[in-house]
């Protein structure tokens, strides 16, 4: 089996998984108030187990390919790929997620875009910094008082 398909195998079962947790556990602890809204906060993931279930079984049976061609990625000339770039940036979701609560939305987004624009080669702090700092405001503002949800935007031991 190839690469491409071993990879939508494994993604299968974490969309199966994450199906699993939408459909039976998340609404389980709903309030009686909120049963009754068209939309619950497990409509989002059950749409995207569903997208996620189609897309890796067209993957898994092949539908996808056109004609034999060469491989976009091939896994024995890995050493040649930017995989220090692609790990580091891993480690740097998972330092984001780590300090999102501790540190507020607003510094934990700005430094996680920051320090993954520098990691992927981009060296103008110029143009990085109020990028960087939109995107944040932005999102924490859409999300906050848009939508209603609050996102802790500075660090806890602020007290805001």
């Amino acid at each position: 089996m190839a690469l491409d398909r071993w990879i939508a195998l494994i993604l299968l079962g974490v969309c199966l998984a994450y199906g699993y947790a939408a459909w039976f556990t998340m609404d389980a602890n709903l309030a009686p108030f909120m049963r009754r809204n068209p939309i619950w906060p497990s409509t989002f993931p059950k749409v995207l187990s569903i997208l996620g279930i189609i897309s890796t079984t067209i993957v898994l049976l092949g539908f996808e390919k056109s004609e034999a061609s060469e491989p976009d990625v091939d896994y024995r000339r890995l050493g040649e790929y930017h995989l220090g770039q692609a790990l580091m940036l891993l480690v740097l979701m998972v330092i984001y997620a780590i300090c999102l609560r501790p540190l507020g939305f607003l510094f934990s987004t700005s430094a996680f875009i920051i320090l993954g624009a520098y990691t992927l080669g981009e060296r103008k702090w110029h143009i990085m910094l109020p990028i960087a700092l939109i995107a944040a405001l932005g999102v924490w503002y859409l999300v906050q008082q848009v939508l209603g949800i609050y996102m802790r935007p500075l660090p806890g031991f602020i007290g805001v």
